[in-house]
Order: structure tokens, then C-alpha cells, then sequence
């Protein structure tokens, strides 16, 4: 089973000050680029939430750009589903590349890590729009999003109740620790 061993054993959860790609703070970041690096960890992570996803019968994965591509492939994979990846464009999430989707499609989203939710729900309201039939939400790691916060049942592998903070609250900020900006959105929207 993946586990926060994982991620200690591949330098995954970084310690110090961070702005997370929601924009809020924290002193812990979980990097799962350097877990899934290793296809073998990716494997079983993805056939892991596979079984987590499987009752809900999805006919396809999709997942956002970036942090979710490794995952949300090695997920379909393991339900031998195919699998999309939803890209930022002007600000919104779309499908690119001739990607499509039929309607009333059952579709399971699948991320790395679950902080507010923000780019899940993007992602779900894309599908909605498309006139898919989004059945669930998975993640490696959950780090805070309360249950009943999505729109369509959510599991994921991990639950770590990680702090964060607006930046006004943050107090690394009050004691002027350095930041470091590890997120993929927040660093191409500065």
C-alpha cells in the first residue's frame, strides 16, 4: 500500500515554506513528481485507486495538467480504460490535442493531491459542460479537502492533514521565512 513511507523514501514531502497552486501556504509540500518517478510506485499507486474507483464503473480517466498525467494514466491503466488530460487555456481548463468525449461518457477525475478542490472542480465543471457524466474523484493523497467538498464522491490513498494558510494569516510569512513556489499553476500565472 503507498503510504506516507513513500513519500519520506523518495524525497516527496518537502519541509519548509511553500506557496501551494492554490495560492494558500504551508510548511509541507508533497511533490508526487518525485514518488511517481519511480514507474514501479506509479504502478501501484494507480492500481491502488483503481480499486478504489472501480464501483463507480468509469469508461474513462481524465485528470488536469500537470500533477495529474502520471497518476491519472497509471489509474486507467489498471481499469484498462483509456485516458485524457485536460490543459490550461486562457486561464481554463480544456481538452486539446483532438481530444474528445462523448456525452453521458462516465468519467472518473483523477489528481495527485486534493488541497481545496480548485482544479478538480474546474476539471468536473469542463466535463459537465461537455456533457459527460463525471461518476467520481480520486487522489493520492488528500491533504485537507473535507468530505461532501466535490460534487461526486471522492477517495483517495492518503488522508494528511497538512496546515495552510491565506497569506496574510501565515505565519512563516510573519517571520519572514523564505517562500519557495513548487506548483505548476502558480508558478505559470506569475
Amino acid at each position: 500500500m503507498t503510504s506516507l513511507a513513500d513519500f519520506e523514501a523518495t524525497g516527496a514531502l518537502l519541509t519548509g515554506h511553500f506557496r501551494l497552486s492554490s495560492g494558500l501556504h504551508s510548511d509541507r509540500y508533497l511533490q508526487c513528481a518525485r514518488l511517481l518517478q519511480w514507474p514501479e510506485r506509479a504502478e501501484a499507486a494507480g492500481g491502488e485507486l483503481a480499486a478504489l474507483v472501480s464501483e463507480f464503473a468509469p469508461a474513462l480517466v481524465v485528470s488536469p495538467a500537470m500533477g495529474g498525467i502520471i497518476i491519472g494514466h497509471e489509474v486507467a491503466r489498471a481499469l484498462k480504460r483509456p485516458f485524457l488530460f485536460a490543459e490550461r487555456q486562457d486561464g481554463a481548463f480544456t481538452l486539446r490535442r483532438g481530444f474528445e468525449i462523448r456525452a453521458d461518457t462516465p468519467v472518473v477525475v483523477v489528481e495527485d493531491v486534493f488541497t481545496t478542490g480548485k482544479s478538480t472542480r474546474e476539471v468536473l465543471e469542463m466535463l459537465r459542460s461537455m456533457g459527460a457524466r463525471t461518476v467520481a474523484a480520486a487522489s493520492i493523497v488528500n491533504r485537507g479537502l473535507p468530505a461532501g467538498a466535490l460534487p461526486v464522491p471522492s477517495r483517495s490513498l492518503l488522508e494528511l492533514q497538512v496546515p495552510a494558510w491565506p497569506e496574510s494569516e501565515c505565519p512563516l510569512c510573519e517571520n519572514g521565512v523564505p517562500i519557495s513556489t513548487p506548483g505548476s499553476r502558480y508558478q505559470r500565472a506569475v
